[in-house]
């Protein structure tokens, strides 16, 4: 079916990632570590954001628009920016907003949502 709504690693509360039609919307992800620096955060969600997209199908390479919350942008955004700069495929820039709130747990530091095309 066309319009088929497709869900990946879906609990009670949401999925992470949800296909329609040739779109994939992958939720806000966080690192499991949330001990660790802003480089090694940001590793682990673009890691969690890679697995999510493969499971629909898809890759960084049809990102179509990021979110990135910082929880402390003046800290962090220069760190993160070289992650993501390494990470994100060469000519493949999706359309981003990054700015700074306050994110779910304390020790949190980034958090990023994409929404790729199939």
């Amino acid at each position: 079916m066309q319009n088929e709504i497709k869900r990946h690693a879906t609990n009670a509360r949401m999925s992470r990632a949800v296909q329609f039609g040739d779109l994939v919307f992958v939720g806000g992800q966080t690192s499991d570590d949330e001990a660790a620096d802003i480089r090694t955060q940001t590793k682990n969600v673009l890691a969690k954001i890679d697995r999510y997209l493969k499971m629909a199908s898809t890759d960084k390479s049809r990102i179509l628009s990021a979110q990135i919350w910082l929880s402390d942008i003046a800290a962090d955004f220069d760190a993160m920016n070289e992650v993501w700069d390494a990470w994100v495929e060469k000519d493949c820039g999706p359309a981003r907003a990054t700015v700074e709130a306050k994110l779910a747990g304390p020790m949190l530091r980034v958090e990023i949502a994409v929404v790729a095309a199939k």
